[in-house]
């Protein structure tokens, strides 16, 4: 009993700690040579938290919430009727074009006998799981969803195209009775809007025609018995178009946050509004990377006239994780310049940070030394006796919120170049 309201307690804590951690920003105050009252107020603010913090104890829970992040695991099933477009919309939210290694077969019979797996390119803890069409005259909800066996997903997406079935409500209905969310997603919504252009010409209206589309299969839902049911309109061609950022805003506030956290990195860099995302994302993980750094494998940095102490080896792992994230990896890269058919050299070219081959053990140590100096000149003298564990982990927050800065501003201007593009814009696109 004892010990089971200590643990609650210190879960709290360390919820109380993430929270208030995530409240700071290094730049808040930052102007062009405001670098030591920033550090300072920092300082202070953090000091105080931890007077009330075991420090080991925060970096043990920082450390094992770092290693929840590797293994946690998204698996996400996507149903609908044959013909509608599942493999599709697998491919596409996943980055991948119909005929690379990892594309889903895809075509107007059914392709899919048994759920198949198909993993999201360099993200393999996230899984989009195609299963068998529903589109049988004598279709039974609740055999099909123990036959694909229901339990292991998180989620499910049920895709339909041009016409309502019942079969989407019949299904929807059993996913709910089971205690698990879906998302009605009608695909091909750019075959609708072309049609309907067709037909009705200069009396036409895209954003009337996708809110009818969108009621009507809100009401049909209704109608069959599904409680407030979530529906998008998506093309598969076109995937960030239309309702894509309404949907990942829906899944991102219906996961839990480590799931949530792993699909956002998953997802290509459709938009810049995912590469904001993702920045807002890494700079909180940042705290925790740098409370990590400061407990086991931490050792001893030379900085003049202190005696720090950091794990240079999970920054050097931490900053190579961040390429990839932002899809500046070797591989990324790679996938990128297929898609827009350039040499990968011309957009390595358009990066202004280091190469990722050149971060090495030795260049995040001496980085971190150089940001050290940066920040601790002179601040010795205003506090006097520092907090040594202190000090690393606002080191360690300044350059890792540099770090994502630089490799953010990178993303774009590869973004920019794949599609064509002088500078940064707001245009859309699947880039890495």
């Amino acid at each position: 009993m004892g010990n089971s309201q200590s643990q609650m307690a210190g879960d709290e804590k360390w919820t109380l700690l993430k929270a208030f951690l995530q409240t700071m920003s290094p730049y808040q105050y930052l102007n062009s040579d405001q670098d030591l009252t920033t550090a300072f107020k920092i300082y202070e603010s953090v000091e105080s938290f931890f007077c009330s913090w075991d420090f080991q104890e925060a970096t043990s829970q920082a450390q094992k919430e770092l290693e929840s992040l590797e293994t946690t695991m998204l698996k996400i099933a996507v149903t609908g009727e044959t013909g509608a477009g599942k493999s599709s919309f697998i491919n596409a939210i996943r980055g991948v074009r119909p005929g690379e290694t990892r594309a889903a077969e895809t075509g107007v019979k059914e392709t899919t006998k048994e759920p198949t797996p198909y993993d999201c390119p360099r993200y393999p803890n996230v899984k989009f799981y195609d299963l068998p069409g529903i589109g049988s005259m004598n279709f039974k909800p609740k055999t099909y969803l123990t036959n694909v066996n229901f339990s292991t997903y998180d989620f499910f997406i049920i895709i339909s195209s041009e016409r309502f079935r019942s079969s989407h409500a019949d299904l929807a209905r059993e996913i709910q009775r089971m205690k698990k969310k879906f998302y009605f997603v009608r695909a091909k919504v750019d075959q609708d809007l072309e049609n309907e252009r067709k037909t009705h010409g200069n009396t036409y209206s895209e954003d009337d025609t996708l809110q009818t589309i969108r009621e009507d299969c809100r009401r049909q839902l209704q109608v069959m018995g599904v409680s407030s049911p979530k529906v998008f309109l998506l093309s598969n061609w076109e995937i960030e178009k239309f309702d894509f950022h309404q949907l990942e805003d829906t899944l991102e506030q219906d996961l839990p946050h480590l799931k949530r956290l792993v699909f956002l990195l998953s997802l290509p860099n459709f938009s810049e509004e995912i590469l904001k995302k993702k920045r807002a994302e890494l700079k909180k993980l940042t705290f925790l990377i740098a409370l990590a750094s400061g407990g086991a494998g931490a050792i001893a940095i030379p900085v003049p006239n202190v005696s720090l102490k950091c794990n240079i080896q999970l920054l050097l792992v931490s900053t190579i994780a961040f390429y990839k994230h932002l899809g500046l990896d070797e591989e990324s890269l790679s996938r990128t310049a297929r898609w827009a058919n350039l040499p990968v050299d011309e957009l390595k070219g358009v990066m202004r940070s280091s190469k990722i081959e050149d971060v090495t053990f030795h260049f995040i140590q001496q980085a971190w030394i150089l940001t050290a100096g940066n920040i601790l000149q002179g601040l010795i003298g205003l506090i006097g006796m520092l907090v040594f564990a202190v000090c690393s982990f606002i080191i360690t927050v300044f350059q890792f919120f540099q770090v994502v800065d630089e490799l953010y501003a990178d993303a774009l201007r590869v973004r920019a170049k794949a599609l064509g593009e002088e500078n940064p814009g707001d245009s859309s696109g699947a880039v890495a």
